[in-house]
């Protein structure tokens, strides 16, 4: 069976500035280059453009040989092959969508990843550096030597080439590869006297480029002095000569390849007296109603069927939630064990109150509490701050039970903010969820690529 290569690269002069990447497909028996691409990308940081260097090049190949096919992805940014190996954390908010991209498409082929020294990575080097003197002039790539009839503009590629591995001319990106760790600082948005220090997720103003150790990127020119919304959220980098951290390999970041999900199964609890009256119930303790108890037994029913294979269940400490829990593990014949980071958020003085006693006496607090996720309650908690304890305890929950079916019995809140988590979406997307009684939703997470959200809000088992 035919197997390839993929070498991929990217980078900006003056991170963020004018960016661009290049990506080389070949045939892993003779080295013959099969497919070159690259693009000019604008105004970008040094790991965009990498990270959309490896995503043409995973696109490239499926183009060519589609799925399942063998591949060793070599690339000169330690940062983006050790993320997608799974030994690296991706703190950097602003890089996940691309990293999840890339996991996405790399699950559909048979991927081996490794760093490769920059002389070693040239043909994808000289495609990244074309698309950067492009972008920097505002224009879109042209291949090499290519005439006014050749492929030109954003992500051009040709295939059936044999193009020599030449540096090609220009100045590599700008920075310091303390951008190749997986360390935390503060973001760099200062041009030093270099041009900007370059960094993995930007590293502090004033790193020194080319720090002892470090791999260093040159810049030709700097960029204009203005902080990309990436910079904004870089806030996970070493500085310059600093060594990288130790190797991740549990949490719920990305370890080695699995095609084995572990499945969190989200049941909200079953109704009692405060929910029937839609009144607040955080940290209130009330009991289950008659109504609560029959949807808690329809949930055991449908969860004791298959497909669900549950292994494993995990309650909330209040009774609403140990009561649905002990139903549903009492059918399949297993224990629950109790989860203090699943319990509802802590309402304060509004407990037992519903949504117009509330207007009435506390309009202000309830305007500011709707409009922003940091705003607590009267004496309560606000969502921010309940969002850190639900994470930590989905993480704890991922890794005690990894490749295993668990069901966490919990309340609206908790159950919103794991699901928002797996959407990577903000603290504002809990006011645009609504969660009923006795729903069931599930999420899964694979150890080599993103979670999935694979059900919400399912009261079919109700009816």
């Amino acid at each position: 069976m035919t197997s390839y290569v993929i070498e991929a690269d990217g980078g900006s002069r003056g991170n963020p500035g004018p960016a661009g990447y290049g990506a080389v497909v070949k045939d892993a028996a003779d080295g013959q280059v099969l497919v070159e691409t690259a693009e000019a990308i604008g105004t970008q940081t040094n790991n965009v453009a990498e990270y959309r260097g490896l995503i043409a090049g995973l696109q490239s190949l499926l183009a060519l040989a589609g799925d399942g096919a063998a591949v060793e992805v070599r690339m000169d940014s330690k940062l983006v092959v050790e993320q997608m190996a799974g030994r690296w954390k991706i703190k950097n908010e602003g890089l996940r969508p691309l990293a999840f991209e890339a996991a996405a498409l790399a699950r559909r082929l048979r991927v081996t990843w490794r760093w490769i020294p920059r002389e070693k990575n040239k043909a994808a080097d000289r495609l990244a550096n074309e698309a950067m003197d492009a972008a920097a002039k505002g224009r879109p790539w042209r291949l090499s030597g290519a005439t006014g009839t050749g492929s030109t503009g954003a992500g051009s590629s040709r295939t059936g080439s044999a193009a020599a591995e030449s540096t090609g001319a220009g100045s590599r990106r700008a920075g310091s590869a303390a951008a190749e760790s997986g360390g935390t600082g503060p973001a760099s948005g200062t041009p030093s006297a270099a041009g900007r220090s370059g960094s993995r997720e930007n590293g502090p103003a004033g790193s020194p480029v080319g720090a002892p150790g470090r791999k260093a990127k040159a810049s030709a020119s700097p960029a204009a002095a203005q902080d990309s919304l990436l910079d904004l959220l870089d806030s996970d980098d070493v500085s310059a000569g600093q060594e990288a951290v130790a190797p991740v390999t549990t949490g719920t970041g990305w370890r080695p390849p699995t095609t084995v999900a572990t499945s969190l199964l989200l049941l909200r609890h079953g109704e009692t007296p405060l929910s029937a009256e839609r009144r607040f119930s955080g940290l209130g303790d009330p009991e289950l109603n008659a109504n609560g108890i029959a949807q808690a037994e329809a949930a055991a029913a449908e969860l004791s069927r298959g497909p669900y294979g549950i292994q494993v269940v995990v309650s909330s400490p209040l009774r609403r939630a140990r009561a649905t829990a002990e139903i549903v593990a009492a059918r399949l014949g297993l224990e629950v064990a109790v989860e203090e980071g699943l319990r509802e958020t802590d309402f304060g003085d509004w407990e037992g109150h519903t949504f117009t006693e509330i207007q009435r006496r506390w309009p202000d607090e309830l305007a500011a509490w709707l409009a922003d996720p940091s705003a607590a309650p009267p004496g309560g908690e606000s969502f921010e701050v309940a969002a850190r304890r639900v994470q930590a305890t989905g993480d704890r929950l991922v890794e005690r039970y990894e490749g295993r079916t668990v069901l966490a019995v919990s309340h609206v809140t908790p159950i919103k903010m794991l699901l928002r988590l797996a959407l990577l979406a903000p603290l504002d997307a809990l006011y645009r969820m609504h969660l009923d009684l006795a729903a069931l939703s599930r999420i899964e997470y694979y150890a080599d690529g993103p979670a999935v959200v694979k059900g919400f809000n399912d009261t079919s088992h109700l009816r």
